[in-house]
């Protein structure tokens, strides 16, 4: 009966261990436990604050006292209201402008950062400082220097346009905001764009310039199309980010003159919390929430698209 038994047993020689059962039951409820206090943290500070901004953008609330529901009446309002529309055609005219600008300069400077040059590593860090400042505080001293430090340079020089500043006129202060804008987001795609350049073999470089092609040649068949997923990544970012363009307006023209400089997110911020359209201002917010997602898909899928054919 003993051999018969141990005939029966499993060849391997080892025994189930009743506390193996047990702890693979308890590694899930750890993890669990583990991500419970961020995900709380993201539900009371950002899902309970979305849910509610839905709520009050079917509200005639002032952000204060009582309230009632008006159903769709401000989501109607917003596609007949001249202010808001002004607003979108304002942002979206920064996002385009700066999205386009920001990475022609960042995939220049990245490609001489990655060439071989002295202080490359020095020059990476240098150009990374912007994004680390408060923009709001560089706002500041861009608003100084475009409304004194360029005029006093232009009457000294005899230029008429550099004599006045930039920030006066509707026509020309959006130029001054997508120069704040460019030179402080350029720091993270030059980055991103370093990242990609660095995964483009050496080998391929070398063997496309003993065939004789040239290095705008080698840029445009080689290195570009091999960090195409890189190029996705920034123009996503960068249109989402400008979409969303606030501080650099608020430090530089406050949305002035009058109106003309105001982008969605100020003039939700200044209606909904200065204006007593807190209601009004959350149909806003929920439209805006969904333009700047429906971008971001297509976007994402027509870069995607564009990978895939490269």
């Amino acid at each position: 009966m003993a051999t018969q038994t141990l005939r029966d047993e499993p060849r391997t020689g080892r025994r189930d261990d009743p506390a193996k059962p047990r702890r693979r039951r308890l590694f899930p409820i750890a993890f669990y436990l583990m991500v419970l206090p961020a995900f709380v943290l993201f539900f009371v500070f950002h899902t309970i604050p979305v849910i509610q901004g839905v709520y009050y953008s079917f509200t005639d609330s002032p952000g204060y006292g009582p309230s009632r529901l008006v159903g769709l009446r401000n989501y109607i309002a917003l596609f007949t209201d001249p202010r808001v529309l002004h607003a979108y055609w304002f942002t979206f005219l920064i996002a385009a402008v700066a999205t386009v600008a920001v990475n022609i300069v960042s995939l220049a400077v990245a490609v001489g950062l990655n060439s071989r040059i002295k202080f490359r590593t020095t020059l990476r860090g240098v150009y990374f400082i912007p994004n680390i400042l408060a923009i709001l505080v560089v706002g500041y001293i861009f608003n100084y220097l475009f409304s004194n430090s360029l005029p006093a340079l232009g009457e000294r020089l005899g230029i008429d346009w550099l004599s006045t500043s930039l920030l006066t006129k509707a026509s020309t202060a959006w130029i001054g905001i997508v120069i704040l804008a460019v030179w402080q987001s350029a720091a993270f795609n030059i980055i991103i764009y370093i990242a990609g350049l660095q995964t483009v073999p050496a080998e391929v470089l070398e063997a496309s310039r003993v065939d004789g092609a040239s290095a705008w040649r080698q840029f445009r068949s080689i290195t570009f199309p091999m960090i195409a997923g890189f190029f996705t990544i920034n123009m996503v970012l960068s249109l989402k980010g400008f979409l969303q363009i606030f501080d650099h307006i608020v430090a530089l023209t406050g949305g002035g003159p009058g109106t003309d400089t105001e982008s969605v997110a100020l003039l939700i911020y200044k209606g909904g919390f200065q204006g007593g359209e807190y209601g009004y201002q959350s149909a806003n917010s929920v439209v805006f929430f969904i333009v700047i997602v429906g971008f971001s898909i297509v976007q994402l899928n027509v870069l995607r698209r564009r990978e895939v054919s490269e």
